[in-house]
């Protein structure tokens, strides 16, 4: 059995900010020059992702400046009218008071083994948001700490270096094919994939619906 749980936070523990990010779409699309909603989405989503890919070391930054930068670009580009930082305002509300899938609680109540959260997100954040819905786990890193993202190694050595861990030793869990199951696999992490909304399953790739079903995989036998 493993020593330790590495566990994403966004997605995996609550809920992501999707619902969110739709009605901030629906208002510069309200308030702007759009021809397709689709349109924002996929813009707003290449903006963030291209600045979020390149923001690590000297050059990294806080998730909270990624998103209000991005936010930002889309509203210029589709020539809307709302405030940058009433919509984000929006989005970080969203961050420190997340909806939590309801075998979370239990999950982390139930593990065996130390629980650590592994989360591209900034620090204070995630803190509230774990007070707010009163979890215990072991310890937290963030991109913050370790100024970088997954699916970069930066974060995941981070952690096992400030748990002194092995790699052999733990088990990471995610809802992410790319940042979480691709980035722990980068550094010799096993992984087991959250996948709720039953996507077809890679070959070679730990999966289970929720979470509790983590405990009927091998790595807890």
């Amino acid at each position: 059995m493993v020593q330790a749980v590495f566990i994403d936070f966004y997605g995996t523990v609550v809920h992501e900010d999707g619902e969110v990010i739709r009605k901030i779409s629906q208002e510069i699309f309200d308030t702007g020059k759009v021809r397709d909603r689709s349109e924002i989405g996929a813009y707003w989503w290449n903006e963030f992702q291209t600045a979020f890919l390149s923001a690590y070391g000297d050059n990294f930054e806080t998730q909270r400046e990624l998103e209000y930068q991005s936010l930002d670009k889309t509203l210029q580009y589709f020539n809307s009218t709302a405030d940058a930082k009433i919509l984000s305002n929006k989005m970080f509300e969203h961050w420190i008071k997340p909806p939590i899938f309801e075998e979370s609680k239990q999950f982390f109540e139930m593990c065996p083994v130390p629980v650590y959260i592994v989360s591209n997100i900034d620090r204070d954040d995630i803190l509230k948001a774990i007070e707010f819905h009163g979890l215990r786990p072991m310890g937290v890193f963030t991109s913050e700490d370790a100024k970088s993202y997954k699916p970069r190694k930066e974060l995941f050595e981070f952690a096992l270096r400030s748990t002194g861990l092995s790699a052999e030793q733990v088990v990471h869990i995610g809802d992410s094919m790319s940042s979480d199951i691709k980035g722990a696999s980068s550094v010799g992490i096993n992984a087991v994939w959250i996948n709720r909304s039953d996507r077809e399953v890679p070959d070679g790739v730990s999966s289970v619906r929720n979470l509790l079903e983590v405990y009927d995989t091998d790595y807890f036998k």
